[in-house]
C-alpha cells in the first residue's frame, strides 16, 4: 500500500500513461523506485494518433510521424536510451517506428 501511495504521488501528472518502474526492495521491507519514461512505442502511437501498430509492418502502413517527432521522443527518453546524442536517439526511435509500420517523414539524408 505504501508503494502505491508513493507511486501515485510521484506520477500524478502523467495519469493514464504506461510508465515502466525499477523497484528495489530491501531486507527491512523498505523500497526505492525509479520511474522511467514511457516506452517509445507508446509515444510513437500518440504522435501518429493510432491505436495499434501494423500487423505486418512490411506491407501495412500504420501511420506517419515526422523526424521532428522522433527528435522530440528521443529528447524525452534520452536518459533511458543507449545513445549519447538526441540525433542518435532519434535514429533509434525511427527504427522502432519502422518496426511498427509507421513511416518517418523528413528524415535527414545522412541517416
Amino acid at each position: 500500500m505504501e508503494f502505491c501511495k508513493a507511486f501515485n504521488s510521484r506520477t500524478e501528472d502523467r495519469m493514464g500513461t504506461l510508465l515502466p518502474v525499477e523497484i528495489t526492495i530491501y531486507a527491512d521491507r523498505s523500497f526505492d523506485f525509479i520511474v522511467k519514461s514511457p516506452p517509445a512505442s507508446i509515444l510513437l502511437k500518440q504522435k501518429a494518433d493510432i491505436e495499434t501498430a501494423a500487423g505486418d509492418p512490411l506491407r501495412d502502413d500504420a501511420g506517419t510521424v515526422t523526424w521532428d517527432d522522433c527528435l522530440d521522443i528521443a529528447d524525452q527518453k534520452l536518459q533511458d536510451l543507449n545513445a549519447h546524442t538526441v540525433e542518435k536517439g532519434a535514429s533509434m526511435v525511427a527504427g522502432t517506428a519502422r518496426s511498427m509500420g509507421i513511416t518517418v517523414e523528413g528524415k535527414p539524408a545522412h541517416e
